[in-house]
């Protein structure tokens, strides 16, 4: 079974991965403790796939994506369990992105995906206790001509964001130089 990592807690006690490869339960969200006695928890498996799991920034919910609905979506559950799920996305995640992770804001209030009608945008979030509410959801800019692969980051404000692009033929390469004063001090 494969085995693909998507997210470590802020407070480092929790690794997310899913697998994939089961003929039965496609693929399944775990959660790899970093103490103790480091035994995986399973923490949703289906008949439907479930991947690319990000935690909330105090670590109590996770954001994830499922075909449960006959198209990719994103949900949150809390974590580690029990409890509900909230159905975040309502139209269906970009289908051309290699990555379908949503993204928390750094206070946990939005989560940032990008839409099947090439859009990033923001769904407004609130806890209380045990429960989820989901409020306004709108568009924060078009991604359309960007040939945009997935969302690499966000930033905690949410006002930057990393997309991971296709590099096109024109683009010009880039050059690292390591060392570069020893360099300088050669001329």
């Amino acid at each position: 079974m494969d085995k693909y990592l998507t997210d470590w807690s802020l407070d480092g006690r929790f690794i997310l991965f899913y697998t994939a490869g089961n003929p039965t339960t496609k693929s399944d969200l775990w959660a790899l403790p970093m103490t103790g006695d480091r035994k995986p928890i399973l923490i949703l498996q289906t008949e439907f796939e479930e991947v690319d799991a990000q935690f909330s920034p105090d670590g109590k919910w996770i954001a994830y994506t499922s075909n449960e609905s006959g198209r990719n979506e994103v949900y949150v559950r809390p974590f580690p369990g029990p409890g509900g799920k909230w159905q975040i996305t309502t139209r269906g995640l970009n289908p051309g992105l290699l990555i379908l992770a949503a993204h928390w804001r750094g206070d946990g209030k939005e989560i940032y995906f990008a839409s099947d009608d090439q859009k990033i945008m923001a769904a407004e979030v609130k806890t209380v206790g045990s429960s989820l509410e989901v409020g306004t959801v709108k568009p924060l800019f078009d991604i359309q001509s960007q040939s945009v692969l997935y969302i690499g980051a966000v930033s905690k404000d949410g006002q930057r964001f990393l997309l991971v692009s296709n590099v096109s033929q024109s683009s010009a390469p880039l050059t690292l130089v390591l060392n570069w004063d020893e360099e300088l001090k050669k001329q």
